[in-house]
């Protein structure tokens, strides 16, 4: 799969070359992330690292991603390893990325957990 063909909620197997990867910070509750910018030939997109993901990728390495997710936050694409997924340095070398599209920037509803119930009267969950 390539980059330019991800699409939310959907399982991927890609390989991608880091462009540029953000210092780590703590989210409320203790958590570590950080976010990195991975491209291929066909495109970029922002990927979100969490606790010791964020020590498996560096800047200018090209790695190998499978069974990965793409999840919507605050309506832009993310790029995860999620739970299950597994990442590990790539034998292909990815040399030109195209960085004018970025799928990232691509906006989506966003639904949040909650949507307003029929009648428009409260929420529910969904």
């Amino acid at each position: 799969m390539k980059i330019s063909e991800l699409e939310p909620k959907k399982n991927v197997d890609l390989i991608f070359k880091v462009l540029e990867k953000s210092e780590s910070r703590m989210t409320r509750n203790g958590t570590r992330v950080a976010e990195a910018l991975v491209g291929d030939e066909t495109g970029v997109i922002v990927m979100t690292l969490w606790e010791d993901d964020i020590e498996k990728v560096e800047e200018g390495e090209t790695y190998n991603l499978k069974n990965g997710y793409v999840t919507l936050f605050r309506g832009s694409m993310r790029l995860t390893i999620g739970r299950s997924g597994v990442i590990e340095k790539s034998d292909e070398e990815i040399e030109e990325v195209n960085k004018e599209y970025n799928l990232s920037e691509k906006k989506f509803p966003d639904l949040g957990r909650y949507r307003k119930s029929y009648g428009g009267r409260g929420y529910r969950r969904r």
